[in-house]
């Protein structure tokens, strides 16, 4: 055996079927199903079977077109029985868009549910629904699991391709079992807790941030097809959720629920990401007596890069903590040095965390990864003295006005504490006098307190430095997004304002 494999299948499954039978690991509440340890691994057994009876080997991709149900776990956990990686494929986005997703994927194979097989295109597809059942029944050839190496596929997960071309970046076994460990580690995961996934599984934080490490310590995964305030709070109070991520957006939908205040003994934390949260928002939380901190990762490491406690996130506001078990940083200031205590510089990290490159893109890989092995985020982040780091926001969305660095995600944390306004976007655009100025885009709450663009200005000039405020401020009824849900800021810089609507 190579010193590249493991040397035993890193299938939790495997073991927590024998040391905990009667454990609850996975449940999908909108299909009435909770499998146990033993359900869910002879539920991936049968879909290993399946993928054998189908000619699918070692180094095949699996292709998957279906939201948060319980059969894409156990393919997950198939792929891995026969050395497949599984590609989640993202329904949010419309067929034109995942057509050149599908052909740099390669799939050998397509499972899809029959609301998403039209995004397929002419793919040939196996119906979830209505073809999967049957062909689980007949069974295929039975056979060991084979024999796993560290850096064999996983999962490869697309990027949203905000700046050009989808990346699929492959996540090696490697990274989902470090992962694993660091998150177990420092999130003091256990066989008790119970985790919810609400963002989909074609998202790294569907898998990575509780997920696995969950199914890892034996712990329960409680699947969410689809976000509903309402309802996430009251499974949150009868699974008996332990901590729970959600982005903001999610997390301010959940303080405007009736539920929002109710005492939910089991939670310790409510932990964001996916995007910085407005100061405010934390506060709510918090008022509400729950646990708040904030998280940072990406689909290339990690995803939980970060640890911090919920009393040291109160005291550092804004603040992701240190670094998990396993993972070096550093952050480079201009010219390639260390950046000091308090200075910006370009998050870079490098450990086993990372990921293996993206597929069939070696010169991508390369644009990311340098000759030493650091990956370069393209994030800005700021350390304390005693090193813990709080994140500033994307290199090349930081805009330069009048000679001074203007990082948007803290203009939109002011933005978005101002009376009335439900979200804030700020982007840096061209000035003949000061060379780049901000301009906000924001989205008012509805039936509340009414700002207009002039009380906007006013409250981030009670907030911040005069360069930092933006010059224009248009209200949207949405912000547009793209088709992974993350922010389109290259729509908003090239917005027009006669497109603004009251």
């Amino acid at each position: 055996m190579s010193h590249t494999a493991f040397p035993v299948h890193p299938d939790p499954l495997r073991f927590w079927r024998r040391q905990a039978p009667a454990r609850v690991a996975l449940v999908d509440r909108t299909r009435g199903m909770r499998l146990t340890y033993p359900e869910l691994d002879a539920a991936a057994d049968r879909w290993a079977a399946l993928l054998r009876a189908r000619g699918i080997g070692r180094g095949d991709v699996v292709g998957v077109l279906a939201g948060n149900r319980y059969e894409v776990p156990a393919l997950f956990f198939a792929c891995g029985r026969v050395g497949a990686a599984l590609v989640p494929l993202n329904w949010r986005l419309a067929a034109p868009e995942l057509a050149p997703i599908l052909a740099d994927a390669r799939p050998a194979i397509l499972f899809a549910e029959e609301r998403f097989r039209a995004l397929a295109g002419g793919a040939e597809c196996i119906d979830l629904d209505r073809d999967a059942p049957a062909l689980l029944e007949r069974g295929g050839p039975a056979a060991p699991d084979v024999e796993i190496g560290a850096e064999d596929a996983a999962l490869v997960l697309y990027t949203s391709g905000s700046t050009g071309k989808p990346k699929g970046a492959v996540l090696p076994h490697r990274q989902i079992v470090w992962n694993a460990v660091a998150t177990a580690t420092a999130w003091e995961l256990g066989a008790d807790d119970v985790v919810p996934v609400s963002t989909p599984l074609f998202h790294t934080g569907g898998w990575n941030v509780f997920a696995t490490p969950a199914w890892h310590r034996g712990a329960t995964v409680v699947l969410f097809d689809g976000f509903d305030a309402d309802g996430f709070l009251q499974t949150v109070e009868e699974e008996g959720i332990t901590t729970a991520l959600t982005v903001p957006t999610q997390l301010l939908m959940l303080t405007e629920s009736p539920r929002w205040g109710r005492p939910l003994p089991r939670l310790r934390s409510f932990v964001s990401g996916g995007a910085a949260c407005p100061p405010s928002l934390a506060a709510r939380v918090r008022e509400a007596g729950y646990g708040f901190r904030e998280g940072y990762g990406l689909t290339e490491c990690g995803p939980n890069c970060f640890s911090i406690s919920d009393a040291e996130a109160r005291a550092r506001p804004g603040s992701v903590g240190w670094p998990v078990p396993f993972l070096e940083m550093r952050l480079e200031a201009a010219g390639g040095r260390e950046a000091e205590p308090g200075e910006p510089g370009e998050l870079l990290l490098r450990g086993p965390q990372l990921f293996a490159g993206y597929l069939r893109a070696p010169e991508r890989t390369a644009e990311a990864l340098d000759a030493e092995g650091w990956l370069h985020t393209g994030d800005l982040a700021r350390r304390d003295a005693d090193g813990a780091y709080t994140i500033c926001g994307r290199r090349k969305e930081m805009y330069i006005s009048g000679g001074e660095n203007v990082f948007p995600a803290e203009v939109e944390a002011a933005l978005a504490d101002c009376p009335g306004v439900a979200e804030a976007v700020v982007v840096g655009v061209p000035d003949d006098r000061w060379g780049e100025v901000g301009r906000a885009f924001v989205v008012l709450r509805p039936g509340e307190y009414v700002a207009d663009e002039a009380q906007v200005v006013a409250h981030a000039r009670s907030r911040l430095a005069g360069y930092k405020v933006p010059r224009s401020v248009f209200i949207l009824p949405e912000i547009p997004r793209l088709g992974s849900g993350k922010l389109d800021r290259a729509a908003l810089a090239r917005w027009m304002p006669q497109e603004a609507v009251r």
